[in-house]
């Protein structure tokens, strides 16, 4: 078994400019041949010239084809073979070559059409660029070209892409200056703006004025709103909007994907009956974001009945609606199921995608079945269905879960040999399997070459790191990687502290652990349950009782709810020191506060009774144990037998045992 070297990430360049100078020579070859030897000057028609460039998908034939023709007298380009030719760059992200075009058209006088203009502000919006869309807009005048709403709706909509939200009013003001009067589009792009913008007060205003005058909101409009009020948890909000309009299924379908992110569910399923009420019929996507919702839940067999009641329907289900069934049975384990839904789905001659695969794999792989993971990856291959770096993150995850070195890295070399670099979770899953298998250097390696292929590793990498390190007893190693975080630009996490106390406490470096401790409160960072778990259970391992209890108190002062370990570490501690009182006290608050003591909480609680107050008060806490379906186990019936042979000696005792054991039936026995 060995790694393959993993291929290095390769850094984005920015492609060299197509170079473009029109020469004083035609290029003949373009020309036909019978039409090269001809003496008399060739006219090509302007069709002819538009359909050569727009059947031309090599884009340096193209521009050959357009310079060739430009320098003979054969053609003079026009408007639209211009506007053709700059489509074409711009959809390649030509943009300098596009700006040649520009100025060329400018030195011919050929005006640039509103087409063309729209096609270049899509070309730098595609290219990210819309400042310099902006720029040129200001130009517009020098091309031959005016403003236009559609041209207007174009360039802020190339703003609304990144987010310009500032320079998107004073762009729509000018539009109004220039005499232009805003349609559904523009409104509906200056809605999306104030959403996305936070201002839906702003967005509830606009529409109102769009009422006003004369433009009516479209179901865009109203979908844009709706969806931004559930996404900012305003579902009542939107509930009543909907009803003072005629909705369309899909402002429907965002009213119930904000029901259902907000887990109102049941809810939700409520608006198929409305719909239908309405005389509006739920489409693929209202009735999978339902089954989806019900699957993420856990209502598996709900979501049985909503994809039955789509084939009643004569909804025909997608990848997606059956991707969503898998993934609810594969959360519930019920990974058979899983299985012969991704089969069924075949047979209703719905494909499955790689989100499918992937979804049914990662099943398979939290239930450690690596086997069944891997047939799902063949399967892929027979159905030629790609699989992506996603696929193979998940496998090797799969295998590090359990420590299988040999799988992860049979997953990883194919992943190389396919093509695919590896990412921050393939590398950081493999750091995992490697320190599991007690391969720190290898794993440290690791860490480097994901700096050398840029793809820096991240702090769930650190933490992964520092937790198999401390795993192993390699406390020291993890407080080097703890120090050496912020070289990579990762600041510790409250995870990252957990995992480095944890180690510190194991290994009894209590002074150390203490110290990190006070910087954790120093940094501001917020304690979690672990974190006080940990903390609690070195405090209670060195005796530090009194500082164990004021935690504990500041813990349910910050409503952190403690946990059946919290409960287990406090007992524990309490009654081995003797102070029974308070493991008593602790078991019967616990017990108020429905957090039931399991089996590790008596036992600890009946021997600290036993040996410190005395066998009647250890044998109350043993009976009512039992009552509750707790069942001791062998250590606990060792040691007070012991404590029985020790107070009464070996005849009394078995009596006295005897005496305990008939208050209960054999079963329970």
């Amino acid at each position: 078994m060995y790694l393959k070297e993993g291929c290095s990430l390769m850094l984005k360049m920015r492609k060299p400019s197509i170079p473009f100078v029109l020469s004083t020579n035609p290029i003949p070859n373009f020309l036909p041949q019978n039409e090269q030897n001809t003496k008399d000057t060739v006219t090509i028609e302007e069709s002819e010239v538009l359909s050569r460039l727009k059947n031309e998908n090599d884009i340096l034939l193209a521009l050959q084809y357009f310079k060739s023709i430009a320098n003979s007298r054969s053609f003079k380009h026009t408007p639209l073979t211009y506007g053709k030719m700059i489509e074409k760059l711009g959809r390649e992200g030509e943009m300098d070559a596009v700006q040649y075009l520009l100025l060329q058209m400018k030195l011919e006088k050929v005006s640039c059409s509103e087409d063309s203009f729209i096609c270049l502000i899509k070309s730098y919006t595609q290219a990210g660029a819309a400042e310099q869309a902006l720029k040129t807009f200001y130009r517009i005048n020098e091309f031959g070209c005016e403003p236009t709403v559609r041209i207007y709706n174009h360039l802020l909509d190339a703003l609304l892409s990144e987010n310009r939200f500032h320079m998107i009013n004073p762009i729509y003001e000018n539009m109004k200056k220039d005499g232009l009067e805003p349609n559904v589009y523009t409104y509906n792009i200056l809605l999306k703006a104030l959403c996305k913008n936070n201002s839906l007060v702003g967005a509830r205003r606009l529409l109102e004025e769009m009422s006003k005058k004369g433009c009516e909101p479209d179901n865009v409009s109203y979908t844009t709103v709706i969806s931004f009020l559930c996404k900012y948890g305003k579902v009542k909000e939107a509930r009543d909007l909907v009803l003072k309009f005629i909705p369309s299924v899909s402002v429907y379908n965002a009213l119930i994907s904000g029901y259902c992110g907000g887990g109102k569910t049941r809810e939700a399923l409520e608006f198929l009956d409305e719909m239908n009420g309405r005389n509006i019929a739920p489409n693929v996507i209202t009735y999978t974001i339902i089954l989806n919702s019900l699957a993420d839940y856990g209502y598996i067999e709900l979501s049985l009945a909503i994809l039955a009641k789509m084939f009643v329907q004569g909804c025909e289900p997608n990848a997606h609606t059956f991707t969503s069934l898998i993934k609810g049975l594969s959360l519930k384990g019920r990974l058979v199921e899983a299985f012969d839904v991704l089969s069924q789905m075949i047979d209703y001659g719905v494909f499955p995608n790689e989100v499918t695969y992937n979804t049914l794999i990662r099943g398979f792989c939290l239930a450690a079945n690596m086997d069944n993971a891997l047939s799902i990856l063949n399967k892929m291959d027979e159905n030629d269905c790609l699989p992506n770096i996603r696929t193979f993150s998940i496998l090797i995850d799969g295998f590090a879960k359990s420590g299988n070195l040999v799988g992860a890295s049979e997953i990883w070399n194919m992943m190389i040999s396919r093509g695919f670099c590896p990412n921050v979770i393939s590398y950081t899953s493999m750091i995992d399997v490697l320190c599991k298998n007690s391969m720190f250097n290898e794993a440290y390696s690791l860490v480097t070459t994901m700096v050398t292929d840029n793809c820096p590793p991240n702090m769930v990498t650190f933490n992964t790191f520092i937790k198999g390190l401390c795993a192993k007893g390699k406390v020291d190693w993890a407080m080097e990687l703890f120090d050496e975080m912020e070289k990579y630009d990762c600041i510790p996490n409250v995870t990252t502290y957990n995992e480095v106390l944890d180690g510190l406490y194991k290994t009894n470096n209590y002074n150390r652990a203490f110290e990190l401790v006070s910087e954790m409160k120093e940094r501001g960072l917020k304690f979690n349950l672990v974190t006080y778990n940990t903390i609690l259970h070195g405090f209670c391992s060195c005796g530090k009782l009194e500082e164990a209890r004021r935690l504990f108190g500041r813990m349910i002062i910050e409503g952190i709810n403690p946990d059946s370990f919290t409960l287990n570490i406090l007992v524990h501690a309490y009654s081995k020191h003797g102070k029974v009182e308070y493991a008593t006290r602790l078991m019967e608050l616990m017990s108020k506060a429905r957090l039931r003591p399991d089996r590790i909480a008596y036992t600890s609680l009946i021997c600290g009774l036993s040996e410190h107050i005395g066998l009647e008060a250890g044998s109350n806490y043993l009976r009512r144990m039992i009552s509750e379906g707790i069942f001791p186990d062998i250590s606990i019936w060792n040691f007070l037998v012991r404590c029985l042979i020790r107070k009464i000696g070996y005849a009394g005792g078995a009596d006295y045992m005897n005496a305990i054991l008939a208050t209960k039936s054999d079963e329970e026995t």
